[in-house]
């Protein structure tokens, strides 16, 4: 048991600060994004360095305390907290460093996307990443990585250069292609079962003015819109990108009255090229389909990645499934207008984002995200602010899933999961598996690292031995 000694013979340890039950502020520092999320840790050490994460790892060891890591608490599954444990937050390493000339961007392993699209566009420059600003980097990145910005230049695993990581047994290292490369080639899409990321490095591109925004139809119109799309978005530009969507139109600006609390179909672009040919490439939508509502225009990136933070905010209930498609029948459409039309709340919506283009030009076996083959990476989530609704939303969730799941690859994009267990970790890596359970056998051989989407340990290798 953590007796007060124990405790206060830790606290100076530190720089930063930590924080136990007692303390005003415990509630709202162990709270999460996901408000369906409600556990206790016994302690939250808040560092400030990667010293104080080698001395927080060291510690739990001592004290064999189960280890939960929290970078933005954006987490799906609210994996960055525990019950009765260490909560290593990394909150406080929100530092972002923009190298101009090189287009080298490191960020700390607490930064959001917010603090580093706020860095980078300063120089018109932008890191690939997701689709919401609060979002944190080191659960993203970890994971893989889809966004606005996908089809052009991959996921953000693609874009990756190096990583500093805290390991199991308190040891710091570098994870790139020149150094631990087994490491490196694991956190790219296998999240945080092999260390704790205090800071990435990113290779940026040139992005600053994006022609981006939502275009909108009416829910009768979705199977069309969609197979229009099916065919569109695999043979689009790499400039364009889209992810279609169904959703219940929010009450208020840029949308018309006439359309609030409506559900709809809509597709939310993000088009990274000339402007002048803006307008031209979704011309055939607008020919075939007039939406009955757009705000497709000239905006900064940051507008587009912050657009939906507000409609979103922190303090939500949220239920995940999630799959992978390489297509998108006839068959499939039907069931997803079906379940569209039951959409449970304002919050709840549903999101295919397109895996192709860029992101297609990796193998499979270069990282270890597995499904480069996938056209379609979908989500559906079941959200509401209200605890009374939970049930409602997760079961119209999990029907929706039960209903498209079989027209999947098998797996899903390991972001979009909850607490699913071993049989959905194991489909969401494939044949890229068994290189990570070795990797998690040499570098943690012990599952110290468990409070996660876990790869369990290969058996047959230890800490010194077996080369993956």
């Amino acid at each position: 048991m953590l007796t007060p000694e124990i405790v206060n013979h830790f606290r100076p340890q530190i720089r930063g600060r930590l924080i136990v039950p007692q303390d005003p502020d415990y509630d709202q520092t162990r709270s999460v994004y996901n408000a369906m999320i409600d556990r206790k840790p016994a302690l939250i050490a808040k560092c400030a360095d990667p010293a104080d994460v080698m001395t927080a790892v060291r510690f739990a060891r001592e004290q064999s305390l189960r280890v939960s890591v929290r970078g933005g608490g954006h987490n799906a599954g609210g994996l960055g907290v525990c019950d009765g444990g260490l909560t290593i937050d990394l909150s406080e390493m929100n530092y972002v460093h923009v190298d101009p000339t090189s287009r080298v961007v490191r960020a700390g392993g607490g930064a959001t996307w917010a603090d580093v699209d706020h860095a980078t566009h300063a120089f018109g420059l932008a890191v690939p990443s997701g689709i919401l600003s609060s979002t944190g980097v080191g659960g993203l990145t970890l994971g893989g990585g889809l966004g606005h910005l996908t089809r052009k230049f991959g996921l953000t695993i693609d874009n990756l250069i190096s990583a500093d990581l805290v390991l199991a047994d308190g040891s710091f290292v570098v994870a790139s292609a020149e150094e631990n490369s087994d490491l490196f080639w694991a956190i790219r899409g296998g999240g945080g079962n092999f260390g704790i990321v205090t800071s990435f490095q990113y290779q940026a591109h040139p992005v600053k003015t994006v022609c981006a925004g939502p275009m909108l139809w009416e829910l009768d119109q979705a199977p069309d819109v969609m197979k229009w799309y099916r065919e569109f978005i695999v043979q689009a530009p790499d400039e364009i990108n889209g992810f279609f969507a169904f959703l219940t139109v929010p009450p208020g600006p840029p949308f018309p009255e006439a359309l609030h609390f409506k559900r709809m179909c809509g597709i939310v672009w993000c088009y990274n090229g000339p402007m002048e040919q803006a307008d031209q490439i979704l011309s055939s939508v607008r020919s075939y389909k007039p939406p009955a509502f757009e705000f497709f225009a000239a905006m900064p990136f940051p507008a587009l990645q912050s657009m939906f933070d507000g409609l979103y905010p922190k303090g939500l209930q949220w239920y995940w499934k999630a799959d992978f498609f390489r297509e998108l029948s006839d068959a499939a459409i039907a069931n997803h207008v079906e379940h569209a039309a039951k959409l449970p709340t304002l919050h709840s919506t549903m999101h295919l984002y397109p895996v192709n283009g860029a992101a297609h030009r990796i193998k499979a076996e270069e990282t270890a995200w597995a499904y480069r083959d996938a056209v379609w990476s979908q989500v559906i989530v079941g959200v509401d602010p209200d605890p009374s609704n939970r049930d409602n939303i997760v079961q119209w969730a999990r029907e929706y899933w039960n209903a498209l799941h079989p027209f999947g690859l098998g797996g899903g994009y390991v972001n979009f999961m909850m607490d699913e267990g071993d049989d959905a970790v194991r489909a969401t890596y494939r044949g890229n598996y068994p290189r990570l359970a070795a990797i998690k056998a040499k570098h943690d051989p012990e599952n110290f690292f468990n409070v996660n989407q876990n790869i369990r340990p290969a058996v047959g290798y230890g800490a010194s031995g077996g080369k993956p």
